[in-house]
């Protein structure tokens, strides 16, 4: 195994000391057994077949047995880890080291502003700042949310809104890690929040060109469904917020915005697989909605607007890549559409920016981003050029339409992300800034990129994007970290990572598989991945897996896979399946108990997700989806190591889908493998919320892996 020379020397006296102990860490120790959960049988009955849930009991979260277990969960944990801490430490200030820790935002400038946001040194979270006309003006700090997160073990602060008159702010603020957020309104001119605090919101909101109402969209307190939009009053403030609109179909949430023109306020109502938008002028704030088209099932689109027309990307008449047609702004509904550009079976329409004097698309190629940029006056087209086949590329906030610049952003696996600006009528592109690895060490040419294509168990070819150093020589004794998401028509396009050098550097493979479930490949590789081709998905990862060790990349005493929430569903699968693949597995929140959570309508996202995987009331779906749930398919049979990660007041995977399927997987698995499962007591779906703590969990998944390359002989 090769090893960058900046990290020889302390890694080798850390696999030094620990191979000195006699406690092997990925093992289990007879003398620390796992944590004992008591069994209290539940039964489940529907469609005539009944499930025995001995672990029901762990959703209780006001018991006190229920924390008490996670608590001793984490305990067993930081036991049989301990050798690791010190791994854990070093790997943490290694990536803190290489981050610039102060650092600004490239300068956007909107309404006579120029707008920055800032990062200090020492300090977990951004300062947003903006100076009025001139980057040489005075600066004036919007909110330093470091000085709001005081005093609280999570916070996130989103949606950061300015009225038209710049005098007004909106934004809100989630302290407790569940995507409840309680919506807040501050004078820019006294600098002092007004009496406003609306909770249990979605964090979104939007000024009417009036600068005295505000929209914004709140959540079932149950459910957590987004399904109420509100218009708030700042003249009327202690009069109760009006209800201007409520989803009434559970199966799908509600959201506000604003189009680029300023122009027009949209709801938009959304499912899986169908939307529907309403639009209102903004300058006549109390008038009622209206809507663009009726949803019909199945129908999505979205909605611009630039002059007199909407600019709609739609799936209509099975347009299944998309495309893109216009209609009057006075006749938005189906029958008026024209189409702008047709719909394509080798391209997926993915977006679309306008301007002034041209518009963008965004679309995926083969699997590739491009951004293709059009003329409104000569109706020209060109490709903005692009090189390799492991890259991320995207449009940013361009929130002017008098500009002829584009902003983008491009980063590979082995490229740092660029800032760009692509000025559309010159044709000239200028980097506006590089994110910057402080590490003397660290080229772009000391990391090998590619490509490559397995194949599935149906015969169909599966792209695999993977960096490594470029000293690491490829043999069956490489380590390979393989991660994929698979869900929800979700890309996961190969990016660059700082902290993963830190894998790259001793000697790991990284290696993403764009499976089926994804749209890497297109609007048909999201279906070939979901319902009732969902194991698509499972066996198209199991597939890479073998391909990888087939072709001498790594072997299975050193493959590990990694993937969260739905990602976490797919580890659950392929160790059931493929065990003896892999030496470890990393599930972050993972959605494993399938069929209970899909037929519990209390629980958040439930009802919104019967597109995506089936809804098990239909004995169909369920004897479906039965067979490939990964909390209810555990076997008797050897298992890998394993870590499981959730978060105490996660709002999407409920912590106790993973408390209950390591509790079970011990019960039944044959084998001496570790599995840990660690709960982190003050944060949700999305980890830590500071910039150092989430560096944190990244360490300890990295030692977990590295600790199991140790043991190896």
């Amino acid at each position: 195994m090769i090893y960058s020379k900046i990290f020889c020397y302390s890694f080798i006296a850390f696999i030094f000391a620990s191979a000195c102990n006699e406690n092997i860490l990925m093992k289990e120790n007879p003398n620390l057994p796992p944590p004992k959960v008591e069994k209290i049988p539940y039964q489940h009955k529907i469609h005539g077949d009944i499930r025995v849930d001995n672990y029901y009991w762990l959703r209780d979260r006001d018991n006190p047995e229920v924390i008490d277990y996670l608590e001793r969960e984490n305990d067993y944990y930081d036991k049989l880890t301990i050798q690791s801490k010190s791994i854990q430490n070093e790997l943490f200030y290694e990536m803190k080291s290489r981050i610039k820790e102060d650092d600004s935002s490239v300068p956007y400038f909107y309404n006579g502003y120029w707008y920055i946001t800032r990062l200090e040194t020492g300090k977990s979270y951004p300062i947003y700042v903006r100076k009025k006309d001139s980057l040489s003006a005075k600066e004036e700090i919007l909110i330093d949310v470091n000085l709001e997160a005081k005093g609280y073990d999570y916070f996130s602060l989103v949606g950061i809104n300015i009225s038209p008159d710049n005098s007004k702010m909106s934004y809100a603020v989630d302290t407790q890690s569940r995507r409840k957020y309680t919506l807040y309104i501050k004078d820019l001119i006294t600098n002092i929040n007004l009496e406003t605090k609306i909770k249990n919101c979605t964090g979104g909101s939007v000024w009417a060109n009036d600068n005295k109402h505000l929209f914004y969209t709140k959540k079932d307190p149950e459910t957590l469904r987004s399904n109420e939009v509100y218009r708030h009053n700042l003249e009327t403030m202690f009069v109760n917020d009006e209800l201007i609109y409520i989803e009434e179909d559970d199966t799908f949430s509600v959201g506000i915005g604003k189009s680029k023109s300023n122009e027009y306020i949209f709801i938009s109502s959304y499912s899986t697989l169908t939307t529907e938008h309403q639009y209102l002028n903004a300058n006549n704030p109390t008038e009622s909605f209206k809507k663009i088209q009726e949803r019909i099932r199945g129908l999505e689109y979205s909605v611009s607007h630039y002059n007199d027309y909407f600019y709609i990307i739609t799936n209509h008449n099975n347009s299944y890549n998309f495309k893109l047609v216009k209609t009057p702004v006075d006749k938005t509904e189906i029958k008026n559409w024209t189409t702008i550009i047709n719909h394509r079976k080798d391209v997926l329409l993915e977006d679309i920016e306008l301007f002034e004097n041209y518009w963008v698309t965004s679309e995926r190629f083969k699997g590739l981003n491009q951004l293709i940029i059009h003329s409104w006056r000569d109706k020209s087209s060109y490709l903005l050029p692009v090189e390799g086949e492991t890259y991320s590329l995207y449009s940013l906030y361009n929130p002017q339409f008098a500009s002829s610049k584009l902003r983008y952003s491009y980063n590979s696996l082995s490229t740092p992300p660029l800032i760009m600006e692509f000025d559309m009528s010159s044709k000239e592109n200028t980097i506006l800034k590089t994110q910057k690895v402080l590490d003397k060490n660290f080229k772009t040419t000391n990391y090998i990129e590619k490509r490559i294509w397995a194949e599935a168990s149906d015969g169909v070819k599966i792209p695999i994007s993977l960096v490594y150093h470029k000293e690491t020589k490829l043999s069956s004794e490489t380590p390979l970290l393989q991660y994929a998401y698979g869900s929800y028509g979700i890309t996961r396009d190969p990016y660059f990572s700082s902290s993963r050098l830190s894998l790259l550097d001793r000697g790991f493979i990284y290696a993403i598989a764009h499976v089926r479930g994804g749209e890497y490949l297109g609007r048909s590789w999201y279906k070939e991945g979901k319902l009732f081709k969902k194991k698509n998905t499972f066996s198209d990862f199991i597939s890479c897996s073998k391909f990888l060790i087939n072709n001498g990349y790594t072997s299975s005493k050193h493959l590990y896979a990694y993937g969260g929430s739905a990602g976490g569903l797919l580890m659950g699968v392929v160790v059931n399946d493929s065990p003896e693949i892999y030496n470890g597995v990393i599930a972050a929140v993972p959605f494993v108990d399938v069929i209970t959570t899909m037929l519990d309508e209390s629980i958040p996202l439930t009802t919104g997700e019967y597109d995506e995987w089936g809804n098990p009331n239909n004995k169909n779906f369920y004897d479906y989806m039965l067979s490939y749930s990964p909390y209810d398919q555990i076997k008797n049979q050897a298992y890998p190591n394993i870590l499981v990660t959730t978060g105490l007041h996660d709002s999407q995977v409920q912590y106790w889908e993973p408390a209950k399927w390591v509790a079970k997987l011990r019960d039944y698995k044959t084998d001496s493998n570790v599995i840990f499962l660690h709960t982190n007591m003050s944060t949700g779906h999305g980890g830590a919320s500071g910039r150092f703590d989430a560096l944190k969990e990244i360490a300890k998944n990295y030692a977990f892996l590295l600790q199991l390359e140790e043991q190896i002989d």
